[in-house]
């Protein structure tokens, strides 16, 4: 199924002029793992600590779509500029899932908007992306596919920040979105799984 994932290609292009700046600066792929991981972090505690306040809200598509610019740059400085590492790839792995969390669940505390939803979404998260590690550990690719991965929550979560922020009544409506972002979750999960047993055989 399609991802937003697919477009990765294109927006690496993008960037390269701009990763070939930071490398020539000596700006690390760890560096940047970071700085997209205390983004996330920031941004989700403002939504925490203004939960009534529009411009929290406002700002998450900018954020999410920042953080994606930063993750596909510390990729493509690891691979491309010779720093790729073992403590990298934790970082990347766990940053990815805890920036999530940071992110997603202070929106619990939005009026209208239900706590369970976003568990669950956050949990299904972890177990996607887990998902597409333990490809890896049996043999295969890790794995990104769709149809609702990394990128693809990005573009969810940003779009209910900017309808939230602009201050539409999040129900009844929300709550079939995320039950839908839910039922994709589950099918990235089962995806990921199939394709890299596929890719065994």
């Amino acid at each position: 199924m399609p991802s937003v994932y697919d477009l990765k290609p294109g927006f690496q292009n993008l960037l390269r002029p701009l990763v070939g700046g930071l490398a020539s600066r000596g700006i690390t792929a760890n560096q940047v793992t970071i700085l997209a991981m205390l983004l996330s972090f920031a941004a989700g505690g403002m939504i925490y600590l203004f939960p009534a306040r529009p411009w929290p809200l406002l700002a998450m598509p900018i954020v999410l779509f920042v953080r994606m610019a930063l993750n596909a740059i510390d990729g493509m400085l690891a691979r491309e500029h010779n720093m790729k590492s073992s403590l990298g790839a934790l970082l990347n792995e766990l940053g990815d899932v805890l920036s999530d969390a940071a992110l997603y669940l202070p929106l619990a505390l939005i009026e209208g908007m239900k706590a369970d939803w976003l568990v669950v979404i956050v949990l299904l998260a972890v177990i996607s992306e887990m998902t597409g590690v333990v490809a890896v550990q049996i043999g295969a690719q890790r794995r990104y596919d769709g149809p609702m991965g990394k990128s693809d929550r990005a573009v969810v979560f940003g779009a209910i920040g900017l309808v939230l922020g602009m201050g539409m009544d999040p129900q009844p409506w929300m709550d079939y979105l995320l039950a839908i972002v839910c039922l994709l979750s589950c099918l990235t999960i089962f995806n990921r799984a199939r394709k890299a047993l596929v890719q065994l055989q």
